[in-house]
């Protein structure tokens, strides 16, 4: 009970501080411009620990470790197609992003898609919008997922009750400070999540190594994962041939997510000041990155040398599990923060990214886009955030699957594929226009959800694979094939 009071203590304290940092950024904000962009006008440091922190959401330490716990070094291929992903966008895509947004005076995400291709500029807006929110209901429900298995972990709260906490958390400064709000807070998370990543994996190694407690599976990663199987020290799950190769895939298919696709990681491309601050944002999320995923991994190895590979009930529990088991409760309430910052960091900017694509871009008239926003715009803007958050909470309670992993892996899929390939050719290929960027966008939505509900997803290749593909070929046939209204970038 100590322990639990210990726990508790450190929790409230963080997560109190948390959201009045979060109110006190949102008192800056006096427009939607601030409310849904910062005003364009964010450090590079500052855009890219809230990327970082976005990106990484209760995926990097709750899914993945938990991943790694139950697959061993397969999940390796995953890793190596994050990192690829990560450093590809800041290098090649981050800078472009942010002097395009300047450009155009873009506030959201399809706004930008949309004034590059005048042609069907609205449609584009409302499909594009409808799409983000779509999915991102799904998004959101496995963050506020996340929240409820740690704080389950931590005080045996019912999942369900502590997915309402969570909520409760993030909601109150999200609609208060909107964009503004949420990426200084994100500052905040990515500093505890690489603290959580980097502390947990040294100390858990030397606990392993320095301790002879006979309850301990192994007392090594290496010894563990030899142990548990061959499934476990292979790269491809013990497959061979064609399976093998459909594995390294699968794996290595969440590169194509960040190729301008993740529309929350984007805009914070978009919001950054000038373009050495970009350089410098470039170089902060690539280092970051680098650090958190092999801390990341190493949490599900080490977990399996702590409780075995069958010890946990829910793979996904192994990070806090861990934390608990090597630390004292103070200092593992301090750690386990880290996966709180990480759902929270998502979940409030996927909140406010889908509440600017509904009001900015389907309820609002275009024209109202480029002028100066009234303050009662700030206030329809943050009862549709409210809004939105109520829905995604009730797609976390009935959501068919509990997984977080998975539930990522299908908005990476539908998001990520599709929008990767609008953005890509986008800033590349001139001859791409508005036409052929809208079906692109209805096509990778429609097939993703089929791809997923036949279940080819689980016994061919991964949907975040094939969208991507698909989405590619309809993008380049559609292009030739119809002839667009204006020119390229025509605004209107």
């Amino acid at each position: 009970m100590e322990h639990q009071t210990q726990l508790l203590v450190v929790m409230v304290a963080y997560l109190s501080g948390l959201i009045l940092w979060g109110l006190y950024q949102g008192r800056k904000v006096k427009s939607n411009v601030d409310y849904s962009i910062a005003g364009r006008n964010l450090p590079g440091w500052v855009a890219a620990l809230s990327e970082r922190a976005t990106g990484e959401s209760s995926w990097a330490l709750l899914g993945l470790p938990g991943a790694a716990y139950a697959t061993g070094l397969t999940e390796i291929w995953t890793a190596i197609g994050c990192v690829i992903g990560i450093i590809t966008a800041w290098s090649l895509l981050a800078w472009r992003l942010r002097d395009e947004a300047e450009k155009y005076g873009i506030h959201t995400f399809t706004d930008y898609i949309a004034r590059r291709h005048g042609d069907v500029g609205n449609w584009i807006r409302i499909v594009g919008s409808l799409t983000i929110v779509f999915f991102f209901f799904f998004y959101v429900g496995a963050q506020f997922l996340g929240g409820g298995k740690t704080l389950h972990t931590m005080f045996n709260i019912d999942p369900y009750i502590g997915m309402l906490l969570t909520a409760l958390i993030i909601v109150p400064y999200t609609i208060y400070g909107g964009f503004r709000s949420v990426v200084y807070t994100d500052v905040i998370q990515a500093l505890m999540m690489i603290i959580t990543l980097v502390i947990g994996p040294i100390v858990g190694v030397i606990y392993l190594s320095s301790h002879a407690d006979p309850s301990l599976f192994a007392h090594s990663i290496f010894a563990a994962l030899t142990k548990a199987g061959s499934d476990y020290t292979s790269l491809t799950g013990a497959a061979s041939g064609f399976a093998a190769g459909i594995v390294i895939v699968g794996g290595f298919s969440w590169f194509f997510g960040y190729l301008g696709g993740q529309p929350q990681l984007s805009m914070r491309f978009m919001a950054i000041r000038n373009p050495q601050q970009a350089k410098q944002a470039r170089n902060i999320g690539i280092v970051w990155t680098i650090i958190a995923y092999i801390g990341a991994l190493s949490l599900g190895w080490i977990g399996i040398a702590l409780f075995g590979p069958d010890g946990l009930a829910d793979q996904e529990y192994v990070m806090p599990a861990v934390i608990l088991k090597i630390f004292p409760p103070a200092i593992a309430a301090i750690l386990i923060t880290g996966a709180i910052a990480a759902m929270i960091s998502t979940a409030d900017s996927l909140l406010i990214l889908s509440a600017t694509e509904l009001s900015e871009n389907l309820i609002k008239s275009p024209r109202k886009i480029n002028s100066e926003e009234k303050t009662e715009n700030l206030f329809h803007s943050r009862i549709v955030t409210a809004a939105l958050a109520v829905v995604a909470l009730g797609v976390a309670y009935v959501s068919p699957t509990k997984l977080i992993f998975t539930l990522v892996g299908y908005v990476w899929a539908g998001i990520g594929g599709t929008f990767s390939i609008v953005i890509l050719l986008t800033l590349f290929w001139e001859k791409f226009h508005g036409k052929a960027a809208l079906i692109t966008i209805i096509v990778g939505m429609l097939f993703t959800i089929f791809w997923i509900s036949s279940g080819l997803d689980k016994i061919w290749i991964t949907a975040r694979v094939m969208t991507f593909l698909v989405a590619g070929i309809v993008a380049v046939v559609s292009t030739f094939a119809l002839q667009p209204q204006q020119k390229f970038g025509d605004d209107y």
